[in-house]
């Protein structure tokens, strides 16, 4: 009994050795870990040294970009899974070896044994059933690695068309400054030889405080259009992963006609979508891996047939023999297990019917997506056109009163008004511009069509990467389902 109490004692003292408390990490360890990430986060990316192009931004964005990294890391995370359940389908080697040791003698009419002896064993075995499940599993990894691939290309498509609306506003920011900032002064200016004016009687109190009120809306409504243009740039640093506090330049592009017309066939505009989104594709394989499962339950219920032979040895004196060799076969069948396999069996098909369903719910979405996307651009396309008509018009006019402001005609005031109209209607005309190329890249990624081509790779250059996207969108003029032939 003393002894009893004496190993549980110990085993008592053992366990309360091993209890862990939680350990807050000191204020070091945080900062530490903060400048590393601080360091890392735009670590190894080639700098920015020239005004970067919208394919240019695409390339950055699918090589740096930390989000499609993540997913990219992902996949072959699922690859090493792959390669890992592959070792599943191999018999084991097990080699095992023990000392054992004992007070008194094991001893008795027939046999003896040493008081202490060493013994080893190396046994190979082959559960035949182990094999077979292990390959359902093995199967069912691979599919989980194409669902991850499915789920990095939705990633970076996504990506692309953010990029393309980023880029573009943030075109129109800069433009819309630059021309702001030139005639800052030239209001100001005006501003203030109106009040002169109506302070010493030059000119009507009344038609003096409408110029104002009217360059003051004007100017208003120029600062709400820089407002919502100001975060695009940020927003295109964020998706190049560029430090958000750099400055960098941007191409400022012509106004080009896109010349992407969409086919009104419905039906084909939807076998498009249908046969090429990812989100499709991502439920074809899970409804694949459900189904894999049925095979694995079934596999389950048969009997398991093991397979096994060994060297020994044993060093204990009073054996005939200190080495042999061992073989055998071992059947086992969990017999209840076939209790259980009805009810695996409706799991199953539960699943395989919710999955069935959810196909048809997104089977929906994607095509009003496709019906949505189609008529948005050429809502867009028609309100650019006539965007671009009252541009025209504007810049006219203004052209008109620069001509009548040289011949002395009218006033400096009346030019400043119509150049700030002008800025307006341009910068208008600019957004609108950005709402069409977001809207022509949205008809792209609602068809499921990739917006970058088969073969390019993260590990190009960046502006290897760029004429690589640049000649393939320079491709896309025609009905984008085209290019599935």
């Amino acid at each position: 009994m003393k002894g009893k109490a004496g190993i549980g004692l110990l085993a008592a003292l053992v366990l309360a050795g091993c209890a862990v408390d939680p350990e807050r990490m000191t204020w070091q360890d945080q900062a530490y870990f903060a400048q590393d990430r601080l360091q890392r986060v735009t670590a190894d990316q080639e700098p920015v040294t020239h005004a970067i192009s919208l394919y240019e931004a695409m390339a950055r964005a699918i090589k740096y970009n930390l989000d499609i990294r993540v997913e990219a890391m992902e996949a072959a995370l699922r690859i090493q899974e792959i390669d890992l359940s592959r070792y599943d389908l191999l018999p084991r080697l097990v080699a095992s070896s023990g000392y054992v040791g004992r007070d008194k003698p094991d001893g008795s009419s027939t046999s003896s044994a040493d008081t202490s002896y060493v013994n080893a064993d190396l046994t190979f075995s082959w559960n035949i059933l182990d094999f077979g499940l292990s390959y359902v599993r093995a199967k069912q990894a691979a599919d989980k690695y194409l669902m991850q691939e499915e789920m990095k290309r939705k990633i970076v498509n996504r990506t692309i068309e953010d990029v393309r609306t980023a880029y573009w506003r943030a075109v129109s920011y800069d433009r819309l400054i630059s021309r702001m900032r030139a005639l800052e002064g030239r209001v100001q200016q005006a501003l203030s030889d109106t009040r002169s004016l109506a302070s010493n009687g030059s000119t009507s109190p009344i038609a003096a405080l409408s110029y104002e009120r009217e360059l003051l809306q004007i100017r208003r409504e120029l600062e709400q259009l820089e407002n919502q243009l100001r975060i695009a740039k940020s927003q295109l640093a964020a998706l190049m992963n560029v430090p958000p506090d750099q400055d960098f330049a941007l191409v400022i592009p012509e106004r080009r006609p896109l010349n992407m017309s969409l086919s009104s066939n419905y039906h084909k505009l939807y076998m498009t979508a249908l046969s090429n989104r990812p989100e499709m594709h991502e439920l074809a394989y899970q409804m694949r891996i459900n189904d894999r499962e049925l095979d694995a339950s079934l596999l389950q219920l048969l009997p398991g047939l093991q397979l096994y032979a060994g060297a020994n040895y044993d060093s204990n004196d009073f054996l005939n023999d200190a080495s042999w060799i061992s073989w055998g076969a071992k059947a086992s069948w969990n017999l209840l297990r076939a209790f259980s396999i009805p009810a695996t069996h409706r799991k199953i098909d539960a699943q395989a019917q919710m999955l069935d369903t959810k196909s048809l719910s997104v089977a929906m979405a994607i095509m009003t997506q496709v019906h949505v996307s189609r008529a948005r651009f050429l809502q867009a396309r028609k309100e650019y056109k006539t965007a671009q008509e009252l541009a025209t018009v504007q810049n006219k006019l203004l052209k008109q009163i620069r001509t009548e402001t040289a011949a002395q005609r009218t006033s400096e005031q009346i030019l400043i008004r119509e150049e700030m109209n002008a800025l307006v209607t341009d910068s208008k005309l600019d957004m609108v511009y950005a709402d069409l190329q977001n809207a022509y890249g949205n008809a792209y990624a609602s068809l499921g069509l990739d917006p970058f081509p088969d073969g390019l790779s993260a590990s190009m250059g960046v502006s290897q990467m760029s004429r690589v996207l640049s000649d393939m969108w320079l491709e896309r003029g025609a009905d984008p389902t085209l290019a599935l032939n």
